[in-house]
């Protein structure tokens, strides 16, 4: 999957969050070393099990819309602690209780928090890097011919405008 596409659909999933009234929605982009299943982490609470469950439907309407389905779900009928895994990202959406005890933010403090805005930014081509680095790098001068003490070199010299 493209990194834009990844992005957009983390983004879907927290419009998705704040319409159904989510409380505290947080992102965390998960190191590559500490993390090798999933790449995000959508966090959000909700204020009963009816929200919770509200809130799960609408990311998975929102989504579904799109072509992309959750490869499981987990918690819906307790909706304290319910669980959408999209491979690349996961959901959790929580009880206000069940946050606090868990707090999943605190066990990957070492992940990067992301805000709506940072998803929807698009990201920087690394070839754009390139062109700009080299139209800063000075041009190349001719090498000059090695010479010997005491014996004049045959390339031409520069001359000075007057």
């Amino acid at each position: 999957m493209k990194k834009n596409d990844l992005k957009a659909q983390v983004a879907i999933t927290v419009r998705a969050c704040q319409e159904k009234k989510a409380a505290d929605i947080s992102v965390l982009r998960l190191d590559e070393q500490a993390s090798g299943f999933t790449d995000y982490f959508v966090l959000c609470s909700g204020a009963n099990p009816r929200q919770v469950q509200a809130i799960a439907d609408e990311i998975d309407q929102k989504l579904s819309a799109l072509g992309v389905q959750p490869k499981h779900i987990e918690g819906y009928t307790q909706a304290d602690w319910l669980l959408m895994d999209y491979v690349d990202f996961v959901v959790h959406i929580f009880s206000e209780s069940a946050r606090k005890f868990y707090d999943l933010e605190r066990l990957w403090k070492s992940a990067k928090r992301l805000q709506l805005a940072d998803l929807e930014k698009p990201e920087r081509k690394s070839t754009v890097k390139k062109t700009a680095a080299k139209r800063t790098t000075k041009p190349k001068t001719a090498a000059k011919a090695k010479t010997t003490p005491g014996k004049r070199s045959l390339a031409p010299r520069a001359r000075k405008r007057s």
